[in-house]
């Protein structure tokens, strides 16, 4: 089992910056991928970023040259880095951590709100 705590949510206003954080305990050496999806009010969660434990990223076009994700496997914490937030943007946003190998298995952390005001 893998446990996923966010934190760094809140209320901003458009223009501005917020960083998330998603610390990862319990058996973490099977996790491979870590990110970010958000939810916002009557959608679907999507896909925000990505990145392996070798560090390679993906992005979703809606935020690609304003939200970076990093890792650090030392401290088993993924971050997202967010500027130039849009009211868009608002929405729960979760992290989750993948173990890729066979049986795939997908953890979620418990979700933190961003609220963009315009």
């Amino acid at each position: 089992q893998v446990q996923l705590v966010e934190s760094g949510g809140g209320l901003v206003q458009a223009g501005g910056s917020l960083r998330l954080s998603c610390a990862a305990s319990g058996s973490i050496g099977t996790i491979d991928v870590m990110g970010w999806y958000r939810q916002a009010p009557g959608k679907q969660r999507e896909l925000v970023a990505v990145i392996t434990r070798g560090g390679r990223t993906n992005y979703a076009d809606s935020v690609k040259g304003r939200f970076t994700i990093s890792r650090d496997n030392a401290r088993n914490t993924v971050y997202l880095q967010m500027i130039s937030l849009e009211p868009e943007d608002t929405a729960v946003y979760y992290c989750n951590a993948r173990k890729t190998s066979w049986p795939t298995v997908n953890y979620w952390g418990q979700g933190t709100q961003v609220t963009v005001s315009s």
